[in-house]
């Protein structure tokens, strides 16, 4: 991409989908390829026996084979989509240097395979690039190279609104964008996928803020985020009250009993989960009941 690092949607793009894909293998932001010096925005070699239910289409995807990511924030130009080839190939030929040096082959459905994500693709570059829809296979909005290229570009206001699609929508423009936010805040909270991601737009959100030079784009960006990180926010205020609750609960039962085992444990966890007023009331009365009679009040609550 010709954008720089510190762009905003670039480095918002490059962690999000770091913070994906970790879990399932080897993620290289930036990575420098040879010949003349490129990066690529994310290379992704997968684990083994990594698996990604969560991800949906991100997960099908990067689960091929070792995949390079190039995301855009507009649709990319002529010259942009060919500069993804150029690093596709290096990293192509990078691969089958290795393998004759090492005596071993690759065969041609291992090798790399680029996707090129774009907020939409007009009709006219569609054309230019004579990419084609496998909907036996594929979902509406991915578009194939021929089949030599071992390249996709990913149409994002395109792809269906459903679960599968989630974490590219998050990755559009405009109403696209806003939607899939709102399919990301209304996720369960126990989802380790939705917490982590929440997680990393609040942490992206703040050291966004310290730049002065925003453009409209970077403002588009920030905006459409707003209720992600807002819920980030949320959570981590009600985290934060949570663990201080724990902490003088478990400091109260340790004072009174000695130590906090696996029953008392279990009352505290019931604690934590009552209202401001009940839970101020339970402490008052903490400090007059037996352990006993403690696990009984325990176990009513249960």
């Amino acid at each position: 991409m010709t954008q720089q690092p510190h762009q905003p949607h670039d480095k918002f793009a490059k962690e999000f989908l770091e913070e994906l894909l970790a879990p399932l293998g080897e993620v290289k932001i930036n990575k420098e390829v040879t010949d003349a010096t490129r990066f690529v925005d994310v290379l992704f070699l997968p684990s083994p026996q990594a698996q990604a239910e969560n991800l949906g289409l991100l997960g099908r995807i990067a689960l091929l084979n070792t995949t390079l990511l190039e995301p855009f924030r507009n649709q990319p130009s002529r010259t942009e989509v060919r500069n993804c080839f150029m690093k596709l190939f290096t990293v192509i030929a990078d691969s089958q240097r290795k393998a004759k040096r090492e005596e071993t082959t690759i065969s041609e459905d291992n090798l790399a395979r680029l996707w090129i994500l774009t907020p939409s693709a007009s009709a006219s570059l569609l054309a230019d690039l004579e990419v084609k829809l496998d909907l036996e296979k594929w979902m509406t909005g991915v578009y194939f190279f021929q089949k030599c290229f071992r390249g996709a570009i990913l149409a994002i206001n395109e792809l269906p609104v459903t679960e599968e699609t989630l974490w590219f929508r998050l990755l559009g423009r405009g109403a696209v964008q806003q939607q899939a936010v709102s399919e990301l805040v209304a996720l369960p909270p126990e989802n380790i996928v939705r917490r982590n991601v929440l997680e990393m737009v609040y942490r992206w959100r703040i050291s966004v803020m310290t730049q002065t030079d925003l453009t409209e784009e970077d403002q588009e960006l920030i905006m459409n985020l707003t209720e992600a990180y807002q819920e980030a926010r949320a959570q981590a205020v009600q985290e934060g009250v949570e663990q201080e609750r724990r902490q003088v609960v478990e400091n109260l039962l340790r004072f009174r009993f000695g130590s906090v085992d696996e029953e008392l444990s279990r009352v505290v966890n019931t604690l934590l989960q009552l209202s401001p007023d009940d839970f101020a009331r339970f402490l008052l009365e903490l400090s007059s009941l037996s352990r006993e009679e403690l696990l009984v009040r325990f176990n009513s609550h249960e």
